[in-house]
């Protein structure tokens, strides 16, 4: 019968120099890896029991204001003219942000090899979905119609009616349900394998059917095996240049129109870098706590968390470029009002939010140059949880400050959000959430046959260094990696 908790055993000293601690089997990775979900519903921990119930609840916010909305329209939002995206456009460029990290894992550092991945896709490729779930939302939410979303999707019908492709809102139906599409696809042929691996340690005859049907057949043959590689590659490939498109294209949605602010050529990459550098706060803030309560640490080792903080560290800088070159092209275009606008988010009403992101995206990642802090859980807990409020602040003031004044002091006006915007918010967490708990409860949160495949390769590469050593030659300092 599968145990009803994950084995605790105490990993060995984690010296930060491994991404997977030693004394590890195949059998030992199965169990602690696979009985995770195997757990009968009536052993269900009640650490799990307690979270899912608080994100449930926020999920019934979400559902009460997303009703709320139906019943009164757009109105009970805080939006207004000339504020006409509030915190439902911030929202939605913020959780698409957040998934931008689980391709990146996925899909790049496969092509690139990087073994050390294996630890934290699964994880990441579900987070990205899930996030992309509550993204998807807002644009439906934010027209008013929401019924009649269907309008936007270009297929033959009888109103005459086409999608107005120079649209910045069909540009991003099409690239939100292209990247949730090809994401979706990659992420369940990853979970084939261990698909067939949970139905044959299985005892619950339904558990076993249900696994079984889900992994569609799968008998680990040569064939498997080599279609399966194929089509991961394929996918692979398809996903890496969405990382890129998704939200530059999103970020068009900004720089084609000519409101102050929005019209800096380096927003495309300065969106993209701005995705990753909030996704891999995101994914260092879940998989931190996941890591310590299921007793992952051989698998998810501080190498691990170094070199995702040392990727956050980067992207946090090419963001900081970003906010850089915002100055120079207000100051050096000789615009009066791209100036403006400069003095308006360095002395308006909302200057608050401007110095909380320069103090959150800026000042807070600097630490990260140090590997004492880069492998301190708190430290990183701390600083993801600033990047990610640094990152919201970010598309506040790009959005609502850019808005508030623009040409016309006669049109000015203070946007203020309502406790249904924020209500709205707080659900999409819950959502989120729901999604993430459902998701550690029914599959496995580390790849497991990937994991096997890793241990072989780390114990190859340990005996070479070994036989190398004792023959008098020289190790290749690269393999370590």
């Amino acid at each position: 019968m599968a145990q009803a908790q994950p084995l605790r055993n105490t990993p060995p000293p984690d010296p930060g120099e491994a991404y997977l601690l030693p004394g590890e089997t195949y059998t030992s990775m199965t169990q602690k890896i696979g009985d995770v979900p195997l757990v009968s519903p009536l052993k269900t921990p009640k650490g799990w029991l307690v979270g899912f119930s608080i994100a449930f609840t926020l999920l019934m916010i979400f559902l009460m204001s997303v009703t709320w909305l139906l019943f009164r329209g757009v109105g009970i939002w805080g939006i207004n003219v000339p504020v006409a995206w509030g915190m439902d456009i911030i929202n939605f460029v913020w959780w698409i942000g957040i998934g931008h990290a689980g391709t990146l894992i996925s899909a790049i550092l496969l092509l690139l090899n990087q073994g050390w991945r294996n630890s934290i896709n699964r994880f990441a490729e579900a987070m990205t979905l899930f996030a992309v779930a509550c993204a998807g939302m807002y644009p439906i939410l934010h027209l008013g119609r929401p019924w009649l979303f269907y309008w936007l999707i270009p297929y033959p019908n009888t109103h005459g009616m086409w999608p107005n492709f120079r649209s910045a809102l069909d540009w991003d139906v099409f690239a939100i349900s292209t990247y949730a599409s090809v994401s979706l696809v990659f992420w369940l042929v990853g979970l084939l394998p261990d698909f067939a691996t949970l139905r044959d340690r299985s005892t619950n005859i339904w558990a076993k059917r249900t696994y079984g049907l889900a992994s569609l057949g799968w008998r680990g043959s040569a064939r498997h095996w080599h279609r399966y590689e194929m089509a991961s590659l394929l996918l692979a490939g398809l996903s890496t240049p969405l990382v890129v498109s998704v939200h530059s294209i999103i970020s068009l949605d900004f720089a084609i129109s000519q409101v102050p602010g929005w019209q800096v050529t380096v927003f495309p990459p300065y969106f993209v870098a701005g995705a990753v550098f909030a996704g891999f706060a995101m994914v260092l803030l879940l998989m931190i706590p996941v890591r310590q309560i299921y007793g992952f640490q051989s698998y998810i080792t501080m190498r691990h968390l170094d070199v995702m903080a040392k990727v956050m560290l980067t992207t946090g800088m090419i963001v900081v470029y970003g906010y850089f070159m915002e100055v120079w092209a207000a100051l050096y275009g000789g615009s009066v009002f791209e100036e403006y606008l400069l003095f308006n988010r360095l002395n308006g009403p909302s200057a608050w939010a401007y110095f909380g992101l320069l103090f959150c995206n800026a000042v807070a990642i600097q630490p990260l140059w140090f590997k004492r802090v880069r492998q301190s859980i708190p430290a990183l807990l701390v600083i993801s949880v600033i990047i990610s409020i640094g990152m919201w602040l970010e598309r506040y003031v790009i959005i609502v400050i850019s808005l508030e004044r623009d040409f016309l002091p006669s049109s000015w006006g203070q946007y203020v959000p309502t406790f249904w915007d924020w209500s709205l918010y707080l659900g999409t967490f819950g959502l989120f959430f729901t999604l993430l708990f459902l998701f550690i409860r029914v599959m496995p949160m580390i790849n497991i046959f990937e994991m096997r495949l890793f241990q072989y390769q780390e114990e190859e590469r340990l005996h070479r260094t070994s036989h190398s050593s004792h023959t008098g030659g020289e190790s290749n300092p690269a393999s370590a990696d």
